[in-house]
């Protein structure tokens, strides 16, 4: 048996809940990632996996296994790569989880800059509004905006966006500018975002001198993903109220304009969340200042 194979195996077979998981993950048969945590078992004379026709569950002993045994690969890792890290370049694959518009228009146009630091560092990156389980999906980091609300994960600042409320000019044409928020409810459409987690509506939220408004306007389209949310209102469907970075060159084009620009709610935290338990590795940590930096020039 290839007893340190046989550990990552059993780990990712853990990460991801099943041995399906682990196997794509890792590209083996799952055949041959059966066999390694067998042969792991039998090797340590006790049950790390309890196995039944619907569910994977970790043992007691198991967890108490992987947990040991991930200190050990990390460290392992973090020695391969210290010797590349002392030449300035960290190496190897990192998992990350981007929102639709942070990725698109934030990060992914700004690779570039960190491959050229960084050349030898694959990255693998999910995109998506939802929330993903860090843990289960093996993901190193994740990039969030709003409060803190998962307080089982770690947490480094990024920056703060401002918001902007804006419409292209064709709805404008037709339904006027509005002057006041409340304006929205009445003679307006507005495209609704909602919750990838949750399904409710989220609510525009404007402040002006000390007052707020939430409004939920009417509207005829709603969708749950931020590049949808932007596309719908450069098609005309609504006024839009979001991050000003996703609608920055398109106002500055004129294909979107500005309305209601006295009234704007604070700005919105942005935050990497990643597990508080686990080891970080060189290359997670120097993608994760180099986060820092980007989201620092944040509009």
């Amino acid at each position: 048996m290839n007893q340190l194979l046989a550990m990552r195996v059993f780990a990712r077979v853990v990460q991801g809940g099943s041995f399906t998981k682990a196997a794509d993950s890792l590209n083996l048969p799952k055949t041959s990632v059966s066999k390694l945590v067998a042969e792991l078992e039998e090797h340590l004379g006790t049950r790390l996996l309890q196995r039944t026709t619907r569910r994977l569950t970790v043992t007691a002993d198991g967890m108490t296994y992987y947990e040991r045994a991930m200190q050990l690969l990390v460290e392992l890792d973090d020695l391969d790569n210290s010797f590349a890290s002392a030449q300035g370049h960290p190496r190897g694959k990192i998992r990350v989880d981007v929102g639709g518009s942070v990725a698109t228009l934030l990060i992914i146009p700004a690779l570039p800059d960190f491959y050229a630091r960084y050349p030898d560092i694959q990255i693998d990156m999910g995109v998506s509004d939802r929330p993903v389980d860090l843990i289960s999906e093996n993901v190193d980091c994740v990039v969030r905006g709003g409060p803190l609300t998962e307080l089982s994960l770690a947490a480094r600042p990024l920056g703060m966006s401002s918001w902007t409320t804006c419409a292209s000019p064709q709805y404008l044409q037709r339904f006027g500018f509005p002057t006041d928020p409340r304006d929205l409810e009445k003679n307006h459409h507005i495209v609704s975002y909602h919750s990838a987690s949750t399904g409710r509506v989220l609510p525009a939220r404007f402040e002006r001198n000390g007052e707020k408004l939430e409004v939920r306007g009417p509207g005829i389209f709603t969708v749950n993903e931020s590049n949808a949310h932007l596309a719908a209102g450069l098609a005309g469907l609504g006024v839009i109220h979001t991050f000003t970075y996703a609608v920055q060159a398109h106002l500055q084009r004129g294909e979107l304009l500005p309305i209601l620009q006295d009234w704007r709610p604070p700005r919105y935290p942005f935050h990497v969340l990643y597990p508080p338990n686990r080891h970080q590795s060189n290359r997670v940590r120097v993608f994760i200042d180099w986060l820092a930096q980007l989201f620092a020039g944040m509009a």
